[in-house]
């Protein structure tokens, strides 16, 4: 490993990319080491979660139902992502489905009006989201709301990196193409995080959002040659949707 490789401003960097949290001004040299930042992903993740949790606890310790209290957790983390990742897999929707050739299909994700698919993808996100937080819940509280959202964006450097960008310009291709040494220490740090608060369920989890990741991948590869911002941000979507219903239904 290299000095440079990890920095502890990166956190800072990684909460910028993927976060709408108040943070200081960054200097722009900061902005160089995107594609090494990449292994703070789950950090950030971590920093979106922590008040969504503790939010769902207040609401679940109030006496609301797990329905409501699930509720609570999407709103806090749509308002503190801004809706960045959600944005990402409606736009994957409505071009990898609503366009026949590639460069039609970018055409569409650059597009910043939401078709039929996108809304689609959108209410089945939500509701797959909201129905299996409401069952998972009560069985294994508002803190498995951490892992989920650790291992969800550790999916994203490795899209990032074992895929080509897809397009000369976008937020993907100014990030960069990240080296394999920051999205493993990503995935590490995100299982490592995670063992702790769901146990062993932590790799069932991983593998269901792995598989899930890399299916996208593959079908991002066959429709536009590769990845973009928001092919990353459906990644996370639906990982963490696979990552859900493998917890909902091991402790169901």
């Amino acid at each position: 490993m290299r000095k440079n490789d990890i920095q502890a401003k990166d956190i800072a960097l990684a909460l910028v990319l993927l976060t709408r949290l108040p943070l200081p001004a960054l200097p722009a040299d900061a902005f160089q080491r995107q594609s090494k930042a990449v292994w703070a992903f789950p950090l950030a993740g971590l920093a979106v979660a922590l008040p969504a949790a503790l939010l769902t606890s207040l609401a679940l310790a109030a006496g609301l139902p797990a329905s409501v209290a699930a509720g609570v957790a999407l709103a806090v983390q749509v308002m503190l992502t801004g809706a960045m990742h959600e944005d990402g897999l409606a736009d994957t929707a409505d071009g990898l489905w609503g366009g026949f050739t590639r460069e039609r299909r970018l055409e569409i994700m650059k597009d910043s009006r939401t078709g039929a698919y996108g809304v689609i993808a959108l209410i089945l996100g939500f509701g797959l989201r909201w129905s299996a937080l409401a069952a998972l819940l009560p069985a294994a509280g508002p803190w498995v709301l951490l892992p989920l959202a650790m291992l969800s964006r550790a999916a994203m450097p490795a899209l990032m990196t074992y895929l080509p960008n897809a397009r000369s310009s976008g937020l993907s291709r100014t990030v960069g193409r990240p080296r394999a040494l920051p999205c493993l220490l990503a995935a590490l740090i995100a299982l490592a995080l995670s063992l702790p608060l769901i146990g062993t369920a932590a790799f069932a989890a991983a593998l269901a959002m792995a598989a899930t990741a890399i299916g996208l991948g593959m079908l991002a590869k066959a429709k536009i040659g590769g990845q973009t911002g928001d092919i990353l941000g459906a990644a996370q979507q639906i990982a963490e949707i696979a990552g859900l219903l493998t917890l909902a239904a091991i402790c169901g």
